[in-house]
């Protein structure tokens, strides 16, 4: 650890970039978030917390260290928090910055789990909280969700998209409202500055869960007022001043008298966005590309044999447990072994026998006499399988292949290295009369794949283990899959539709874009229509497309791609349909927004705290996304009572006749327009009533 921490500070050092050198990095950070873990080793986990500080501080960076999640971080390292909230977090010394180094803007997807997300008004609601108990750095984990090509996923079973519900996901593209809400949540927190950076915060009690914290230096003044009740909106005084505070939320007050920003009032437009399918546009023999299902003959395969075929494989008595044994170089290990039957075994019910295996996971697969007889797999929340599934034997020499696979490394936790995968036993046949334990037997292992060692995945090696026929086998377990397909036109994000394919790993142009696994499905329960914002978040409270795949899309960064022609290789380990995949491209459907009478003016509309303006009232801003775009259409527009979602709104109980009308004037032909929302400007359907404007558009 010393000689690779002292590597990445000499490199930093050597281009100048620490900020005592003039450079832009400000904070290092040594270890994350051993502190939740170190107990589990007790004296040497201190001890080698405070040989880090000391061979960290020793470095000579110029600028400060952090620890994340470490309490009893030693002097004069910096601890910090990460987590949901921060706003609680208090530093161990009351000299030190309150940091927080990772808010969690969503939570990560597990092959077999359900869709995480978390709301943006939560968010919001999170980072105005932080700064308003005196909080000095916050930063988002992610901010820019991604993707985990190749083997790179933790885990085990962490999937390949790793979007992380983040304001920028996984394809590159803004997630709106998140983006955009919290962009103005920072406007909102930079107009406070002057007084955030010249003292700390004093509290005040607005009443049962509401509170104030300002920040006043001189003739300098900003406040936070929360509400934190998690159902009831509240209506509280503070300087003499009514303010409405919806549950669950922060008003931000630059200048403690106008508030420029309340969490749960998103003014931001929201985009609702559609995978559209492409089919798969396939290479013709004249070199056009024919956009469509494809035809039998338009995939080569190769069949992956079963069990040991490689020349290094190794003999040895007993079970070998597979990371140690593979050095994680393939996500697959087989374990091979025979017996000899003679027809009258205790184990055995005529020809017919159960096998009994144990396993620390992820994946097993079974086959006897080179016939495939059952597979099973394990969960992100317990790994380990136990799998008993009949076998037929024949008289005489009889092989027994096991094959396990990996889905990512555990890689956190006490002691995480220990944790292992692969079979560890027992291995048994089981029958009426009797049992065989092979737990004990010669087993011969092979690390990896054939055609990973022919690197079938790499279209330049040409290899005769490929078959080009009218037909190609589907379904079948352990298959590669060859084909060449023309890049989707224009520069929409692009994925691929694994639907139809089992488990696998799949390379575009040589390069892997992950693991795919379409037939890992979320469980039935555990998600809801409509995710309440309100109360404590955690990683489970808001779940999508449960009782579906977990994973259907997989990134196909255009980088990846190539003008013209392109390959895509498949492994297919449980067995599949290549030609029920297609390609789809991510575009932007609508862009909405909705906006109430009550929301705070739009952010940009505050030059500065300290500027008296004319206010305009709230108003509903929409802008295309693309440059060169223009709203073409108005599909919905209502002032009164709306409701619904984004490509999915419905007229409440009152709407203004006008709303279409106006919205078509303000916003059709144009980049991006604003609306006032109020009753002068669309009359007032329902007197008494807080109303508000919503408005979908079209831009082309």
């Amino acid at each position: 650890m010393q000689r690779f921490t002292e590597k990445v500070v000499a490199t930093m050092k050597g281009a100048g970039l620490y900020a005592s050198q003039g450079g832009p990095i400000i904070l290092s950070q040594i270890e994350n978030e051993y502190g939740n873990i170190d107990a589990s080793y007790g004296a040497p986990g201190k001890s080698y917390i405070r040989w880090a500080a000391g061979m960290a501080v020793a470095l000579d960076t110029g600028v400060p260290w952090v620890m994340c999640q470490q309490a009893d971080t030693p002097a004069p390292l910096i601890n910090t928090c990460n987590g949901f909230y921060c706003d609680q977090f208090t530093p161990s010394l009351s000299s030190r910055p309150k940091l927080w180094t990772e808010n969690w803007s969503g939570w990560f997807l597990s092959f077999g789990g359900a869709v995480p997300y978390r709301p943006t008004e939560d968010l919001a609601f999170a980072v105005a909280r932080f700064y308003q108990r005196g909080g000095t750095l916050q930063n988002y984990y992610m901010y820019h969700g991604g993707t985990n090509f190749g083997r790179s996923s933790g885990g085990p079973f962490i999937s390949t998209s790793y979007d992380y519900d983040a304001p920028i996901d996984e394809y590159g593209l803004v997630r709106q409202p998140k983006w955009g809400h919290l962009r103005d949540v920072h406007k909102a927190i930079k107009m406070c500055e002057p007084a955030l950076i010249a003292t700390d915060p004093s509290y005040m009690s607005l009443g049962q869960n509401a509170e104030a914290h300002v920040y006043k230096a001189g003739s300098l003044c900003a406040a936070f007022l929360a509400n934190i009740d998690n159902q009831s909106d509240k209506t509280v005084t503070f300087n003499g001043k009514a303010y409405k505070l919806p549950a669950w939320s922060v008003s931000i007050l630059p200048d403690c008298k106008n508030v420029v920003l309340n969490t749960a009032q998103i003014n931001s437009q929201v985009a609702s966005t559609q995978m559209r399918n492409l089919g798969f546009s396939t290479q013709a023999s004249d070199g056009s590309s024919v956009e469509a299902e494809l035809a039998s003959s338009t995939w080569s395969y190769a069949v992956e044999p079963v069990g040991i075929t490689k020349e290094n494989a190794m003999t040895k008595p007993g079970l070998m447990e597979q990371i140690n044994t593979t050095a994680d170089a393939s996500d697959f290990l087989w374990y091979s072994t025979s017996i000899i039957v003679a027809g009258d075994e205790p184990y055995l019910n005529g020809s017919q026998s159960n096998l009994l295996v144990n396993s620390l996971g992820h994946v097993l697969q079974v086959f006897v006499n080179g016939k495939f007889a059952g597979s099973s797999k394990g969960s992100a929340t317990s790994s380990l399988i136990s799998l008993t599934t009949p076998v037929t034997l024949v008289p005489g020499k009889n092989k027994i292949d096991l094959l396990s696979a990996t889905v990512g490394l555990t890689n956190y936790g006490a002691f995480f290295d220990l944790v292992g995968a692969g079979i560890t036993g027992p291995v048994k046949l089981t029958g009426p009369k009797g049992t065989l334990d092979l737990s004990s037997a010669d087993w011969t292992y092979q690390i990896g794949l054939r055609g990973e060692d022919l690197h079938l995945y790499n279209p330049s090696e040409a290899s005769p283990e490929w078959v080009s026929d009218n037909s190609y086998p589907t379904n079948n377990p352990l298959t590669w899959y060859k084909s060449k397909f023309t890049t989707p036109a224009g520069d929409d994000p692009v994925a691929i539709d694994f639907t139809g394919m089992g488990k696998g790993e799949a390379w575009v142009n040589g390069q892997s874009i992950g693991r795919y696994w379409p037939t890992n499905i979320a469980p039935q329960s555990g998600c809801v229509n409509s995710c309440n914002y309100r109360g404590p978040y955690s990683a489970s409270k808001c779940q999508k497309k449960c009782g579906q795949p977990s994973q259907i899309l997989y990134h196909v960064p255009r980088s990846f791609l190539q003008p013209g022609s392109n390959d895509i290789v498949l492994f297919e380990q449980f067995g599949g349909d290549p030609s029920k995949i297609s390609f789809t491209t991510k575009q932007t459907e609508s862009v909405c927004a909705h906006v109430s009478e009550d929301h705070p003016d739009q952010i940009d509309s505050w030059i500065s705290p300290q500027q008296k303006l004319q206010r305009s009232g709230p108003a509903l801003r929409l802008e295309c996304p693309k440059e060169g775009q223009v709203i073409s259409s108005i599909k919905f527009a209502s002032f009164g009572t709306p409701s619904g979602t984004c490509g999915s709104y419905s007229h409440g109980e009152c709407s203004s006749s006008q709303a279409l009308a106006v919205a078509q004037e303000a916003c059709v032909g144009v980049s991006s327009c604003s609306v006032p929302v109020s009753a002068k400007n669309f009359g007032d359907p329902c007197r008494g009533v807080t109303k508000s404007l919503v408005v979908e558009a079209a831009c082309s």
